[in-house]
């Protein structure tokens, strides 16, 4: 039998099937869960909306869904109703009062099981909220539950299918988020991104995917990959709703987006030093880009690399292998035999790490992070690709998360949104970077060019 960890307490039962026995008739309200979060905040404020009424809209979804689509590891409809009736009682706490969210299961929950994607934790409960779970609380949202992730957020997928596509991935490791939040399950969910897995699955299932400045939301509570590239992030459906999010979990000042129809942006789209690894769609997309952006009123330019970032993707690929390899100690050492194929070929790799390349890697990370700000002007964002192409058929892998390796090692905030469809109508996605700290500029080009590629 595992040996469950101390600093975890047993007594939460696992849900693998949602019974949907509540005491709300969401009849009248089955289209709440497709409401903007903003607007449904906005709502919930006014008291024209209730919080329990949204709930139990989202948890109707689910039932109605997730058997298919697989986005959820612990939902418990009587908890989730609760907690929102409590909402309802209380003055406004913040201005996502009352909204529900999903919680990536890698993240801690003190009142559901964090079983990180593997067989090692299964049924167990830690005895505390993450930061970010608690500080949403704090603002008064409702934790509906936990979604699935890969094991241990690398690349072993769980049972997740993409939900415009169940027989295509929705990419990983934030898997079960992107699928709920595309799926109309939840209006907003986190994730976390080592290297690619918050900006790939928003591109796969077509929603907004946010990897804030590395920093900007709180770590503590998540369960460890890479000190150097661990990010918590989020879905959303709306950019707006994206804003407003980071305003409230990071206390981020609020993003104006007034002037976006009369913006007149500076993009300059990167291809990146791996453009080779781009599928035909979007090299297509690509081709098309600058033209379209131009005609729409944007100042269009191409970014092409210094030679410092050649071996970038090679620098990403090293600090997370060998910062891993620790993280993961105590489950290699005492359950080796319950650790997949591809999580042990990634230790086994890891050994062959010598801590003059980690410090190579690091090196080289902060050399091309310095770089940036020569790059592009202050009012400039970056445009790139979000992943190779659209979402493949099959869920025995995630997709490759090599067009985010760069953005994720420097650390700067990147905003993937819809960027069109390509084979078999799936979704393709671009992301939109700006410099570190710099998110509120993202989100406002973002929204631009949103809007400039959807007319």
């Amino acid at each position: 039998m595992p040996r469950t960890p101390r600093h975890f307490t047993e007594g939460v039962r696992p849900t693998s099937e949602i019974s949907m026995t509540t005491r709300t008739d969401v009849s009248e309200n089955a289209l709440h869960n497709t409401r903007p979060m903003a607007d449904a905040a906005r709502a919930i404020a006014a008291g024209d909306l209730s919080s329990e009424a949204l709930v139990a809209a989202c948890l109707a979804r689910i039932d109605e869904r997730d058997g298919d689509v697989g986005a959820w590891t612990h939902v418990d409809p009587e908890r989730a109703l609760a907690e929102a009736r409590e909402r309802d009682a209380e003055t406004p706490k913040s201005p996502l009062h009352g909204i529900p969210f999903g919680i990536k299961d890698i993240i801690d929950t003190a009142d559901m099981p964090t079983e990180y994607g593997t067989p090692i934790y299964e049924g167990v409960r830690p005895a505390w909220d993450a930061a970010c779970v608690a500080l949403l609380r704090e603002a008064g949202c409702v934790a509906l539950g936990k979604t699935v992730t890969t094991e241990f957020a690398t690349r072993h997928p769980g049972k997740t299918c993409n939900p415009l596509d169940l027989t295509r991935t929705p990419g990983g490791s934030s898997s079960g988020s992107a699928a709920a939040v595309a799926d109309f399950m939840v209006p907003v969910a986190y994730g976390t991104q080592t290297t690619g897995s918050v900006i790939r699955p928003g591109a796969y299932c077509g929603v907004v995917a946010v990897k804030p400045t590395f920093g900007m939301i709180s770590r503590f509570g998540v369960k460890p990959l890479s000190d150097a590239l661990d990010t918590v992030g989020y879905y959303t459906r709306t950019v707006e709703d994206a804003a407003l999010f980071l305003q409230v979990v990071a206390n981020y000042p609020t993003t104006d987006f007034g002037g976006v129809a009369n913006l007149r942006p500076r993009i300059a789209i990167c291809r990146t030093t791996v453009w080779d690894r781009a599928r035909p769609e979007t090299v297509e997309l690509f081709d098309g880009l600058g033209g379209r952006l131009a005609a729409a009123g944007a100042e269009v330019r191409e970014l092409q690399f210094p030679g410092d970032f050649d071996e970038i993707a090679d620098a990403q690929a090293v600090l997370n292998d060998y910062e891993s390899l620790k993280a993961l100690t105590y489950e290699r050492v005492n359950f080796p035999e319950m650790l997949s194929e591809e999580l042990t070929t990634k230790i086994e790799r890891s050994f062959g790490h010598s801590y003059e390349r980690y410090r190579w890697a690091l090196g080289l990370a902060e050399r091309c992070k310095a770089l940036l700000p020569g790059l592009i002007a202050e009012d400039e964002v970056i445009l790139a690709p979000a992943a190779m192409g659209v979402a493949e058929v099959g869920q025995g892998h995630t997709g490759d998360p090599i067009f985010s390796q760069v953005w994720n090692l420097i650390h700067v905030p990147s905003v993937c949104v819809p960027a069109g469809k390509g084979p078999a109508d799936m979704p393709l996605g671009v992301q939109i970077i700006a410099r570190c700290g710099d998110d509120g500029r993202a989100f406002v080009h973002a929204e631009w060019v949103r809007r400039a590629l959807a007319s």
